[in-house]
Parts: structure tokens; C-alpha cells; sequence
């Protein structure tokens, strides 16, 4: 296989891709561009492919009331059910609307619109018949009607598809769950209070929202209280913020301080515990001190003198006090001084 075959088995895997750039047209301002033929198929027959020089006409009809993900994904449903299709939207008026189900959020200008930027639709027929007409369905040549198959009774009819269905020209899309232009009024419905309160803060005056003026006052009010308590939750959430802060700065220093501790506890046994430096150096000087303080013994080998013999001894005086008792009369104190006085004789 060469380059070239190769090329261009990878331009037929590659499916074209068309990028939108305007919106779908109107009906009304274009002619139908289906120029071939337009032979009846059958659902079979456009399911297995349809014919070269033409797609097959979808059509899908709907009011589009605040048009939500569930429209589209019926309408990607009808896009997508053949393999080449058409897909034509017809919008029913205000008038129309109103008559048959009731009083519509947007008006039909913003209805049409709204299909109009859909990427699944082809082309926009504004004013739509509520029941469909075999001279509609000429006109714009659809080959099939595209709905879901729940029965749609209005206008004094049990179906208004069942003359599509018996036909053969009805084929059924699936609704989605959860979502549809109902829910969405019933929810702004539901919350009146909050969606009033947030308009009124954004500007939108009572009379525009059709508030009386002691309800505008309670909204405001309202808006007030709501706004302290966001100030109050802030300075809640600030305040938590900082605690955290602190508590983890708080452990740091707590760490700190027991590493601290723990190294000075260690230095201060190192230094004055049983076998620390200040001991052995406590030892050292206290052993010095008293070396210098004791007294040097003579030499046991010294010569001693001998006394001459011609000398007499000092006398060895006392210097113990001497306890006398006292006389007990006079003639014993005589008879004492008597005596110390013949010792004093003998003694010369």
C-alpha cells in the first residue's frame, strides 16, 4: 500500500466535521432546499440509509418554555435517529400557548431564539400548528415527527400525534428525568422569598418584582441579618484560623522547650552529678587546701639536744584555775592563810 492509498483510506475513516458559525434559519425566510423527489419512506427504509440526494426531514414540535438540557436532549435524540437526517423545530406562539396550556415565562421572540442556537437544529418554523396538517406536513415535506410516546391530549383531542402514529410517520424520543419546565417554576416558585431578596439586592425595584412595600421592607431586613451573620461566619472562620495558628506555634515552642530542657538537664549532670567534672575538680582543690594547711613533721633522724646538768628545770607553772571553797568560819579562813603562807617559806 502506498502513501497515496493510505491517505485516502484515512479521509474515508475520518467522518467530516461542519462547524457552526450562525444560528439555524427560519422557515419563513427560506425556501424548502429539498428540490429531489420526496418518495414516502418507511422507518425501515431510513433506519438502513436513506437516499443520495436527500436526508431524511425530522420534524419536533414543543413550546421550549425556558429552554433547559432536557429540550435538547430530545432534540439530539431526533437529530440522531438516522443516520442522515434534517432536522426542522416548529415553536407554537404566545397565542396559541396561552390558549391550549397556559401563560409562558419568555415570550415567543425569546422561544424562537432560543432553538435557534441549539447545535442540533437544522431550521426554526415559528408559529407552529398545535395539531399538525397534512398540508403542513406537505409544505415542509417532513417524513417523520419525532415526540416522546406519552399520550399528549389537548385540544379536545385524547392525542394530537395519534393521526401521526397510525400513519407510520411518529417515532419516539425518551424524556429526561429530573428536569422539565415545570420543575424550574415550581422550584423559583417554592424559594419566592430568596429569589425577591436577591433581585432586591441587585437593584431590581419592589415595583418591577410586584412586592408590596411591607414585604420589600421585611426582604430587606432580611438581606441585613443576612449579611452580619456572613460578616459573623467570617470572623468565626478567621478566628479558627487563627487558634490553629497559635496551637502550632504553641507545639513548636513546646518542643523548643523540652529539647531545651532536656540538653540542660543533660549539661547540669555532666557537670555536678556523682561522677561529674565539678566533683573531681571540688576534690582536687579541697586535697590542695589542705596540704597547705597541715603542718610539715621534723625528720625522725634530727639530732636531739641534751640538756646541761648544772641547769634546773623550768618551772612548770599552772595555769588551771584552782577551785577553793569557801571558809565556813573565820577561824578556818585564818588556818588557810596560815598555810599559804608556810608554803611560800619552804618554797624560798
Amino acid at each position: 500500500m502506498n502513501k497515496e492509498e493510505k491517505g485516502d483510506m484515512r479521509e474515508s475513516v475520518v467522518p467530516s466535521v461542519m462547524t457552526l458559525t450562525a444560528p439555524a434559519p427560519f422557515a419563513d425566510e427560506i425556501s424548502c432546499q429539498c428540490q429531489a423527489p420526496h418518495e414516502k419512506l418507511t422507518i425501515a427504509q431510513a433506519r438502513l440509509g436513506t437516499p443520495v440526494d436527500r436526508p431524511v426531514r425530522v420534524y419536533a414540535d414543543g413550546i421550549f418554555d425556558l429552554f433547559h438540557s432536557g429540550h435538547a436532549r430530545a432534540l439530539m435524540q431526533a437529530k440522531t435517529l438516522f443516520p442522515n437526517s434534517y432536522l426542522l423545530v416548529g415553536v407554537c406562539s404566545d397565542d396559541l400557548t396561552h390558549k391550549f396550556k397556559g401563560f409562558t415565562v419568555m415570550n415567543e421572540a425569546e422561544r424562537y431564539e432560543a432553538l435557534r442556537h441549539c447545535r442540533y437544529v437544522d431550521e426554526v418554523i415559528r408559529d407552529a400548528p398545535w395539531t399538525l396538517t397534512p398540508e403542513f406536513l406537505e409544505k415542509h415535506k417532513i417524513d417523520f415527527v419525532a415526540h416522546d410516546d406519552i399520550p399528549y391530549s389537548s385540544a379536545g383531542s385524547d392525542d394530537v400525534y395519534k393521526h401521526i402514529k397510525e400513519a407510520g410517520m411518529f417515532v419516539p424520543t425518551q424524556r429526561t428525568e429530573g428536569i422539565s419546565t415545570s420543575d424550574i417554576i415550581t422550584r423559583i416558585v417554592r424559594d419566592y422569598d430568596v429569589y425577591a431578596r436577591r433581585n432586591l439586592q441587585r437593584g431590581y425595584t419592589a415595583k418591577e418584582l410586584n412586592v408590596s412595600f411591607i414585604n420589600e421592607k421585611k426582604y430587606r431586613f432580611q438581606n441585613q441579618v443576612d449579611k452580619m451573620k456572613e460578616k459573623v461566619k467570617t470572623v468565626e472562620e478567621r478566628s479558627k484560623e487563627f487558634v490553629n495558628r497559635v496551637e502550632e506555634k504553641s507545639h513548636d515552642l513546646i518542643q523548643k522547650w523540652e529539647e531545651k530542657s532536656r540538653e540542660f538537664i543533660g549539661n547540669f549532670l555532666e557537670l555536678f552529678g556523682p561522677d561529674g567534672a565539678w566533683k573531681q575538680m571540688f576534690q582536687e582543690r579541697s586535697s590542695r587546701m589542705l596540704q597547705a594547711l597541715s603542718p610539715k613533721q621534723s625528720p625522725v633522724s634530727s639530732p636531739t639536744r641534751s640538756r646541761s646538768p648544772s641547769r634546773s628545770p623550768s618551772p612548770t607553772f599552772s595555769w588551771l584555775p584552782i577551785k577553793t571553797s569557801p571558809p565556813s568560819s573565820p577561824k578556818a579562813a585564818s588556818a588557810s592563810i596560815s598555810s599559804l603562807s608556810e608554803g611560800d617559806e619552804d618554797e624560798k
